[in-house]
């Protein structure tokens, strides 16, 4: 499970506590850095192999996970602002097992899909994500899936993160790119 917020760390830590089965928790501290957020006092789980839909749309299906939901959250506010456009927003949450099926009847929905991984493009989840979409929804796509990602190499420590993670405004980009395909 990988968490995008504190609330829903705390809600998936749990889950991950009471699952029979081991769980890895990825924790994405550079999310927990960048922003507050309330956490109640009554205790909240969340499904493990879940994913949650953050935002409806109509236009274009954005998939993210962790640390990179905020910057998909601006680039999508960004856009929705900027050019009217309907994002259906995909907070991943657990990538094994991943819920394929909201996925794909949101990509089936929208007919477009940007995937925004803090990972390197190559063999990540992002690539498992496309080829689900392309098992299950191809006919349905009307322009090409866009993955915005970190960069093929090792990612660097702290002080220099922020030139390798996936910025807003790539994340906007390839949004545009991929309406406008």
């Amino acid at each position: 499970v990988i968490p995008s917020s504190p609330r829903n760390a705390r809600a998936l830590l749990v889950a991950a506590i009471r699952d029979p089965d081991p769980v890895v928790f990825m924790e994405p501290k550079h999310s927990y850095r960048a922003f507050r957020e309330e956490v109640p006092d009554q205790e909240e789980v969340l499904p493990i192999g879940r994913a949650q839909v953050v935002q409806e749309g109509t236009d274009l299906t954005l998939v993210s996970w962790g640390a990179m939901m905020l910057p998909t959250l601006k680039a999508a506010a960004e856009i929705e602002k900027d050019r009217g456009a309907s994002i259906e927003i995909i907070d991943v949450q657990t990538i094994a097992p991943l819920d394929a099926e909201t996925i794909a009847a949101s990509v089936r929905k929208t007919g477009r899909c940007v995937i925004v991984q803090e990972a390197p493009r190559s063999y990540g989840a992002s690539s498992e994500i496309v080829a689900q979409i392309n098992d299950r929804v191809l006919m349905y796509l009307e322009a090409p899936v866009r993955r915005v990602t970190g960069y093929d190499m090792m990612p660097p420590y702290f002080g220099r993160e922020n030139a390798y993670m996936p910025s807003a405004s790539q994340v906007r980009r390839a949004i545009e790119e991929t309406i406008d395909f």
